[in-house]
């Protein structure tokens, strides 16, 4: 039987097959949000067990990290699912707008004039953006206008979507272009924030924010309350 050898210097194919796998992985999980082997099987179209297996290979690297996920209810025999999140190194892989130079300057800022010259910085910042954002979300129906916003933030680079939560909508960003700048200064999260409950013309939450750990940025959107008529009293012409 013959031999064949690979030609010395050349890189498998299974290299880069597993590397293209793992750069869609990522993807996903910047898109969505932490994810389950079993989610990211099905999306892969892979087995379980090979998807497995890029996750471990991603832990091990230090781009992914994975926390047990949380049962509501009454929980299933057998091991709890895990839910696979990008570290710090992973969310890096990804745009950012931002680098050391832009903290020095905030730094500055702060040293000469205060926490209040930092929020003036955030807030004449988000402006501009929320300037842009304004028509397109104005000319949107009430109800669909949080779905225009998310839209317009993930052409910004925040792998935006909208969910339904218990007692209305959740904004979820699933990549921050200024999170090694928003860890240390806040204000510009607080910024975004009202900025997105004038958009939206209602006020909002922040629930979780990447900066925090937390895999996503999370922002409540309560349901518009719509009182209803009292009922008449009984045997009483309304």
């Amino acid at each position: 039987m013959k031999t064949v050898r690979s030609r010395p210097g050349a890189a498998a194919p299974r290299d880069a097959v597993d590397g293209r796998t793992r750069d869609h992985v990522a993807r996903l999980i910047l898109e969505r949000g932490p994810s389950t082997a079993a989610a990211l099987s099905e999306e892969l179209g892979l087995s379980p067990a090979a998807v497995r297996r890029h996750l471990d290979a991603m832990v091990a690297g230090g781009t992914l990290t994975s926390r047990e996920a949380r049962v509501y209810g009454r929980r299933a025999r057998g091991r709890p699912a895990r839910l696979f999140m990008l570290t710090d190194a992973g969310h890096a892989a990804g745009p950012t707008s931002y680098d050391d130079i832009a903290v020095q300057a905030l730094r500055y800022l702060a040293s000469t004039g205060g926490d209040d010259a930092v929020r003036a910085f955030a807030e004449q910042r988000v402006s501009a953006v929320e300037e842009r954002y304004a028509a397109a979300v104005d000319a949107a129906p009430e109800a669909d206008r949080a779905a225009v916003l998310a839209e317009a933030l993930s052409a910004d680079g925040y792998a935006a979507g909208v969910r339904s939560g218990p007692s209305g909508l959740q904004l979820c960003q699933h990549h921050c272009p200024v999170q090694h700048v928003a860890a240390e200064f806040p204000q510009l999260c607080d910024a975004e924030t009202a900025a997105f409950g004038r958009l939206l013309g209602t006020h909002v939450q922040r629930l979780a924010t990447i900066v925090h750990g937390d895999g996503v940025c999370t922002t409540h959107i309560p349901t518009p309350y719509v009182p209803h008529a009292p009922a008449p009293a009984e045997g009483i012409s309304p």
